[in-house]
């Protein structure tokens, strides 16, 4: 009855399990577009599905180019199929959109949600074929304060090739943040094609700013060249406008280490009560901070408390650009091992900050732990110290033991067990001295007929290598005797420099360079041994004298 059981339980996991390692997950490009936008909705699965039916989005969105990638990988020695579907979305209306949950094979996505803005007002240069806007988070940014910058590429005609430019400023570093982001654009109703770079911009001292506008310099054309259809490739170019920053010098009342931020908080993920003295409690914390790359934020720690030990992980980060500025999420965690029973209390992590909004000093901070420590499993609680001698419970005593009387030792009988343990010694070594003779005659006669196939390279891959050792290992292994055997045995006479010069290189001056390259040019068709009866007469003497 167990045995029947216990088949029908594997069977079952056996149909379960391909419906749980599945894996189907949805993401969007972007969380947050304008109203004429496209979205691009990725699909991520190990289904074996051909494609996925996109019906239930057709209610709020007009459906553009669909794709598929799939991938084949191995997995624990299992071949494992991914594909990757594509589709792009244009919401048909603007607001919070909710994306349904589509069926892939025998798996569903989750459902997601896009907020679809209201179409900001149209730039003068809406009608033109191609242009260039560019955008920052902050216009009065304090010295290093990190500058999102926006810059977006507009094209409704087909560019053949084009070049995107941004300069940096002399007082300010600029670098690139993330990849480009494609979508497009509905303005004036016309289509435009939209290619989205993003920056982060730190001033280095206060003053006035100016950061140049991108430009484009680029070829536009049908795509159709040649002779037979013309070529109306022409040349394009486009620049936005430049933008004025005021940077403003650090406050005097400024906190330090100066961290100019739009906002941080700290958080517990993780918060123990209660330990044990000598086990690890594990706190887990996590700092987001708004305006900031994972460089400029600091690290996240607990003071140091008397009777607990903190061991942290490395942070775990997370770097964001969203509404047009970086956002850096880390977390940390922390195991805070009491060394001693009782109640331990743990300041809670504390960061100076300046709010670049409202221009103000600021502290986020978090309670602090307090842990009740009971003793380790197994150790004995210690006697209060006010409790007065009396009142502690006496330990139970051993009970007294009557004295022995002395016992007389009888030399003959130490004696005679010392000689019986010399003899037994000195048997054991002659036996082991013995085996040890016997297994080095046995590997000794396996040598030398050949050692077995996995005891040493092929000689073809010791040679692609440069170990001296492996290419002589795998020489003994194929001719089945020694170096110097083998060179008695080899009809090449180039073979036989090249072992010699084998020898040289690994136990005399010779140069291991030159006699690879040796090798690999003798041994490249393998080994050339002397016919059978050749070396006969050298090796052993006449069984009857010649008259």
């Amino acid at each position: 009855m167990m045995r029947r059981f216990a088949w029908q339980v594997c069977l079952l996991l056996a149909v379960i399990a391909p419906a749980v390692s599945a894996q189907t997950r949805a993401w969007l490009d972007r969380a947050e577009i304008t109203y004429g936008e496209t979205v691009a909705l990725n699909i991520s699965t190990d289904q074996d599905v051909a494609e996925i039916d996109y019906a239930p989005l057709r209610t709020q969105f007009d459906l553009g180019g669909q794709s598929v990638r799939r991938s084949f990988e191995l997995v624990n020695g299992r071949a494992r199929r991914t594909s990757l579907f594509s589709v792009g979305l244009r919401p048909r209306a603007p607001g919070l959109v909710s994306i349904p949950a589509l069926r892939v094979g025998t798996a569903s996505t989750a459902p997601l949600r896009l907020v679809v803005l209201e179409p900001a007002v149209r730039p003068a240069s809406a009608d033109a074929d191609v242009f260039v806007e560019m955008a920052v988070d902050a216009r009065q940014p304090y010295v290093q304060q990190a500058v999102g910058v926006t810059v977006r590429l507009h094209y409704a005609i087909p560019l053949l090739s084009g070049q995107l430019d941004l300069d940096s400023p002399p007082i300010a570093s600029l670098q690139r943040v993330g990849e480009d982001i494609t979508y497009q654009r509905l303005l004036g109703g016309r289509v435009y094609s939209v290619v989205e770079r993003r920056f982060l911009l730190v001033p280095e001292r206060s003053g006035p700013l100016v950061l140049p506008g991108a430009r484009l310099n680029g070829v536009a054309g049908s795509g159709y060249g040649g002779p037979m259809f013309g070529d109306d490739r022409r040349p394009v170019s486009a620049a936005a406008p430049a933008v004025r920053l005021d940077v403003r010098p650090i406050p005097a009342a400024a906190p330090q280490p100066w961290l100019p931020l739009r906002g941080l908080s700290l958080r517990y993920l993780k918060a123990p009560r209660q330990a044990f003295a000598g086990q690890a409690a594990e706190v887990e914390i996590e700092l987001v901070a708004d305006g900031a790359t994972a460089a400029q934020v600091p690290a996240i720690t607990l003071p140091d408390v008397s009777g607990v030990q903190a061991f942290a992980d490395p942070p775990q980060v997370e770097e964001q650009f969203v509404e047009g500025r970086p956002r850096t999420v880390v977390r940390r965690r922390i195991a805070l091992v009491p060394i001693r029973p009782g109640t331990s209390v743990i300041p809670g992590p504390r960061m100076a900050w300046w709010d670049a909004v409202a221009g103000a000093p600021r502290t986020a901070m978090l309670p602090p732990l307090r842990l009740q420590v009971a003793p380790a499993a197994g150790s004995v609680p210690a006697a209060k110290p006010g409790l007065p001698v009396s009142a502690r419970v006496p330990t139970p005593a051993a009970p007294a033991r009557a004295p022995s009387p002395p016992v007389a030792l009888d030399l003959r009988w130490v004696w005679g067990g010392l000689v019986l343990a010399a003899i037994a010694a000195v048997i054991t070594v002659l036996v082991v001295v013995r085996q040890r003779r016997v297994r080095d005659a046995a590997s000794g006669a396996s040598g030398a007929r050949g050692a077995p196939a996995s005891a040493a390279l092929p000689l073809a891959v010791a040679l692609r290598g440069d170990d001296l050792g492996l290419i002589a290992q795998a020489l003994v292994a194929e001719a089945g005797v020694d170096l110097d055997g083998l060179c008695r045995v080899l009809d090449d006479p180039a073979q036989v420099a090249a072992v010699r010069a084998l020898q040289a290189a690994r136990w005399g001056d010779g140069d291991p360079q030159a006699a690879v390259r040796q090798l690999r040019t003798a041994f490249a068709g393998g080994l050339r041994r002397k016919r059978a009866g050749e070396d006969a007469a050298s090796l052993l003497p006449p069984l009857y004298p010649q008259r």
